[in-house]
């Protein structure tokens, strides 16, 4: 099987990789996928991890319950135990044994097959092409912030860093009627932003008293900003994961009674349900297809200036 592999910090496109075996589980022949901030952050030694990366894909289902045969599929990336104690309790994507696609112990999205159990599989509905269906991960995620935090008209909202998953992030919130602000060192990135309903900060000197901040640049500065940005008692929602260590002045988070929020992945269905509505439309946001042959290059075009999202072009 022809994927990308990444062993000891460096990428390279393999042949002759074992495929999956469904077994229990079932087998995805990928269609498409999408490279994320994630991916380049493990080649460039997030932590460490050997086989093949990727996590947002589509794909069609070649063997599994019958049911999905056949079916276009996305599918959650965190494949839980069922048997700890947070499977039992609701918090399957928490599992103590989980593997997470491309990321943790399982094999990822960038290569010509995969395998997930068929409880983390989702049908795209006939209405969603492949194109805005490699975004239903991000757009979970971003979603999950509204599963998370309360907040709607009223609400003076900043979302500091219009990246690949600002830009989810700003659609959504946007949903909610609060009134919301987007902080970028990026004009390009912010002028992707459209006519969004939002406020454009260019720099990283935001006015203070906002309700809620959202942080999603990956870095410390980031952070800084974002907290900074706050009013007392207001609630900061971290979407990064952040590379190493980085120290803080977390005086104002107790002075000021900050509340923090840690924001990972999130509702599939909610998801679909947005691309199906055309209430979010993310395909704007594509700036470069590539074949898997040429996936190398395609990282190298992901990690350009100014670039969100590119696409593998896989079967």
């Amino acid at each position: 099987m022809r994927g990308l592999w990444l062993e000891n910090g460096a990428l390279r496109l393999r042949d002759d990789i074992p495929g999956p075996v469904g077994g229990d589980e079932v087998l995805v022949r990928v269609t498409k996928a999408g490279i994320c901030s994630t991916d380049t952050a493990l080649v460039n030694g997030l932590y460490p991890f050997t086989g093949i990366i990727g996590h947002e894909f589509t794909g069609i289902v070649e063997e599994g319950p019958h049911a999905l045969k056949g079916k276009r599929v996305v599918g959650d990336i965190n494949a839980a135990c069922g048997a700890c104690r947070f499977c039992k309790t609701g918090m399957a994507k928490h599992c103590e044994n989980r593997t997470v696609l491309g990321i943790v112990g399982r094999d990822g999205a960038f290569a010509e097959r995969l395998s997930l159990p068929p409880e983390n599989l989702h049908v795209i509905p006939d209405t969603v092409d492949d194109d805005a269906a490699v975004f239903t991960e991000p757009l979970a995620a971003a979603l999950e912030i509204l599963e998370q935090v309360d907040m709607g008209p009223g609400d003076q909202v900043l979302v500091v860093g219009p990246g690949k998953l600002g830009q989810l992030i700003c659609r959504v919130l946007a949903l909610s009627g609060a009134s919301l602000t987007v902080m970028g060192r990026s004009p390009e990135k912010l002028e992707r932003l459209g006519d969004l309903a939002v406020t454009k900060i260019l720099g990283d000197s935001p006015p203070r008293g906002f309700d809620i901040a959202v942080e999603c640049t990956g870095n410390e500065a980031g952070f800084a900003t974002a907290l900074a940005a706050l009013r007392p008692k207001g609630t900061l929602v971290l979407k990064s994961t952040y590379p190493g260590k980085f120290t803080f002045d977390a005086t104002p988070i107790v002075v000021d009674e900050i509340k923090i929020v840690g924001s990972r992945c999130g509702p599939f269905e909610k998801a679909l349900d947005c691309l199906a509505s055309g209430a979010i439309d993310p395909t704007s946001l594509i700036d470069a297809r590539y074949t898997l042959g040429d996936g190398l290059a395609a990282f190298e075009r992901h990690t350009e200036p100014g670039v969100l999202k590119v696409l593998l072009e896989i079967g």
